[in-house]
């Protein structure tokens, strides 16, 4: 059996959850998958806060002696499916990340030998060995003294 008290802090934490991911939505610093795992989660604590037969059934059903542990457990629960989920997509974006990095440094190293063999006073080690944007620039230069 929940309490009271306990029920109406899980209230206001609940619609304190609320209000920051709605804030956030505003501010566009949160995406959709996000925001709806978050405003469902604040949703499902106001019910079970205003309907405590409903973990209190749930509770007596897994064998949990307190609604208060249930309710514990429960979130330690849904918060190490939403890590395992968040990690699954972290290992998704270094990959991509990875991929990408790799792709624009072949394309760099292409632009440098496409200069190199040009003979457009390009070639020397120390310009090949320059960032990206200052072989972008050597390529305009080299674009520019074609065109003269």
């Amino acid at each position: 059996m929940m309490t009271p008290l306990f029920r109406v802090v899980l209230v206001i934490v609940s619609i304190g959850t609320l209000a920051t991911v709605l804030k956030r939505i505003q501010k566009a610093k949160l995406t959709i998958e996000d925001s709806i795992f978050w405003i469902l989660l604040a949703m499902m604590f106001v019910v079970f806060a205003l309907f405590p037969i409903v973990p209190d059934t749930l509770a007596r059903l897994l064998g949990i002696y307190s609604t208060a542990n249930f309710l514990f457990l429960f979130m330690i629960f849904i918060l190490l499916m939403r890590m395992f989920s968040m990690s699954m997509r972290i290992s998704t974006l270094e990959d991509k990340i990875r991929k990408l990095v790799q792709e624009l440094a072949l394309r760099d190293k292409d632009t440098r030998d496409a200069l190199t063999e040009d003979g457009c006073g390009c070639g020397s080690s120390t310009q090949a060995a320059d960032a990206s944007s200052s072989t972008s620039r050597r390529a305009e230069k080299c674009m520019e003294e074609r065109n003269a």
